[in-house]
This record gives C-alpha cells, structure tokens and sequence, in this order.
C-alpha cells in the first residue's frame, strides 16, 4: 500500500462572516503607524515540559558530538508566557507555573504599571482562550484597581482557526527552535534564564516585524472564505 503525504493545517471555515471581521480587524491593527500612547502588543502562551537529566551528558569533542542519554526525569510543567510589539521590536518572555486567569492577570498589570505606565491604552492582540478576558482581572485584583487597568485595555481578538494572525504566535514558535529545541530543563529557574538571555539578544537586534498581509491581500487570496452576497 502507497502511503501519501499528509499536510497538517489550521483550515478556516469555507465562509464565515466572524471570521472575517475579526481577522479584517486585526489586519487592520497591524497596518496602523507606531504610536507610543496607543502601542500594540501581541501575546501569546504555551505549556513547556520540564525535564531532568538521569546521566550526565557527555561533552562534544572534534570527532564526536554531544552525546544526551534518551531516559530523562519528567519535573513538571511550566507556562510559557512570550509578549511583543511588532513595530518597535521589543519582546519579552515569562516563565510562570501555570497560566491561569490570574497569572495572565498578573502579567498584563507589570505591564501596564511599567514599560506601559504612560500609554493612554494598549492594543491587545490575542486569541479567545478563557483566560484572556476583562473579568481576569477582578480575580487579580481589588474593584477600583482591575477596572483601572481594564480602561487602559482595547482587545484585537483573532478568529478562531485564526492563530496564524498573531505575531507573537510567530515568535513562540522561533524561540525553542533558537533556544529550548534539544535541550532539558530541570527548573523554571534555569527557563527563566534562558528565556531572558532570548529575549535580550532579539531586543539587542531591534528586529521589527514588517507585516506585508493586508485586508487588501486577504479579500483576494481568501476570497473563498468571504460570504457571498446575495442581491
């Protein structure tokens, strides 16, 4: 028996009205001039195994390379937390123990209490996952203060089947190929570590991120999810 060769892809819905206007939206986001009292920031989040080394590794020589046991000692889970703004450059990654509501909480408030204390508002683009809503933010914190952080707060959700919109989903997933991918981590200490060395080398580079697919682009290369009107 032949075996055929399987893509595996994120397909949207033939046509659906909602995912168009949310994707049209956040297409729009993107296309907008920086402005440093509206920025836009991207976020995005992934579970990270830890795992511990049952014998010592043996270092690379000239003739050999490293050499990694393939038993390893599973530590746990940890969340990979990855914020961005895709016009100025700027990254940052945050290792928490689990991703609550109130650990995304938590993140969004360092925040907007820090390197967003003077911005009017943050554009906020990121899935629909449950914990990223307004409601987070009264499990965090006291009334006066979670609605004084939601005010400064404008979400740009993507579609469902739409993650590929996000810039920071993007980023995810070149960081553990740069840093993580073929290695083990026994703690979210030594995580944080590596995550933060990322983080500070990307920034060192100042790589922006010049997204060319516009709403323009999309009305004709996808066109097939666009609902047809009837007249």
């Amino acid at each position: 028996m032949t075996q055929r060769k399987i893509q595996y892809w994120v397909i949207p819905p033939e046509a659906d009205a909602e995912f168009i206007a949310s994707m049209e939206e956040v297409l729009d986001t993107y296309e907008a001039p920086y402005n440093s009292e509206y920025p836009v920031l991207c976020m995005d989040e992934q579970p990270v195994q830890l795992h511990k080394e049952v014998r010592q590794p043996i270092p690379a020589t000239r003739k050999q390379a490293r050499r990694v046991d393939y038993e390893y000692e599973r530590c746990g889970t940890v969340s990979v937390f990855l914020f961005t703004e895709p016009l100025s450059g700027w990254r940052e990654v945050r290792v928490r123990d689990q991703r609550t509501k109130v650990d995304w909480a938590i993140e969004m408030e360092r925040l907007l209490t820090t390197r967003y204390r003077s911005a009017r508002k943050v554009i906020v683009v990121c899935d629909n996952l449950n914990t990223h809503t307004k409601g987070a933010f009264y499990e965090a914190f006291p009334a006066e203060k979670a609605r004084s952080l939601v005010r400064r707060i404008e979400f740009r959700h993507t579609p469902i089947h739409g993650s590929w919109l996000n810039i920071a989903e993007n980023e995810l997933s070149t960081m553990p190929r740069q840093y993580v991918t073929g290695r083990r981590f026994e703690s979210a200490r030594l995580l944080r570590a590596e995550t933060k060395a990322w983080s500070k080398y990307a920034n060192k580079k100042q790589r922006g991120v010049d997204w060319q697919f516009k709403v323009q682009n999309a009305r004709v290369k996808l066109k097939s999810l666009y609902p047809k009107i009837k007249t």
